[in-house]
């Protein structure tokens, strides 16, 4: 199995779920929210990012570049892109930061022990385990065996997902896990896709489906301005969330 491609690990969670947490942040997302307030997380790729406003011209990151893939202008460090390999030497070097790394490859056993230092925590609070964002079900292998090792070792799971994947996946995914944070963003499908980028008739689908089986789920609405708070709004997504059997 190839490692999982995340792009951070959030310890001390108490928004995603219940208890103390753990989130996992998987990189990759197949939806393109314009609101989205993770969006170093929509490419499925390593990426790099550079803050011009935190380089002091140190340079250092310049001797550790392998392919001399970086200049120094007057408006601070430039990048051949077409030279770069993402190697990731100059933000291991760069003492303000000023380069950052999007994205790292983490097998399981790496990933277990980060969360397995946190299990005191998740004990004393009734906590566990978030994965989310970006979608993690993009990387169902990975996050399939991260769930099992979790339940190996009795850790509450969440999944928090937009539910845009295939039925059969997100139903794997259930038989592993404790309870789904679900975003309901707009129910009028036309509109859904002129602000994520899909349709939402699949979501809405796999949802019904969901609801079915034993896994808790809670639903979460983000509140954008001049798209979904209208009251019609409103009103369809309760509607919808009352015509759903199970917990």
């Amino acid at each position: 199995m190839s490692a999982g491609l995340i792009f951070d690990i959030k310890k001390y969670a108490i928004n995603d779920g219940p208890g103390i947490r753990m989130t996992i942040f998987f990189k990759g997302c197949n939806l393109n929210c314009q609101w989205c307030h993770n969006p170093e997380s929509l490419s499925p790729k390593v990426q790099k990012m550079y803050n011009a406003s935190k380089c002091i011209g140190a340079v250092k990151c310049l001797d550790n570049c392998p392919n001399d893939a970086l200049t120094l202008t007057e408006e601070g460090i430039v990048t051949e892109f077409d030279v770069c390999n993402l190697c990731g030497k100059c933000a291991e070097v760069c003492p303000t930061k000023a380069f950052e790394m999007l994205g790292s490859q983490i097998p399981i056993s790496d990933l277990m022990k980060k969360i397995d230092n946190e299990a005191v925590f998740f004990d004393q609070s009734g906590g566990g385990v978030t994965f989310s964002g970006g979608e993690p079900l993009m990387h169902s292998e990975y996050l399939l065996e991260a769930l099992k090792e979790c339940g190996k070792r009795m850790y509450h799971r969440v999944v928090d997902t937009s539910c845009f994947a295939s039925l059969e996946t997100l139903l794997e995914v259930a038989e592993k896990c404790d309870m789904f944070l679900i975003d309901l963003k707009i129910m009028d499908s036309e509109k859904h896709k002129e602000f994520t980028g899909v349709h939402n008739e699949k979501i809405l689908s796999n949802i019904k489906e969901l609801a079915k089986t034993d896994c808790e789920i809670i639903f979460r609405m983000p509140m954008i301005k001049d798209v979904n708070c209208d009251d019609e709004n409103i009103k369809k997504t309760a509607e919808f969330m009352n015509s759903l059997k199970g917990k």
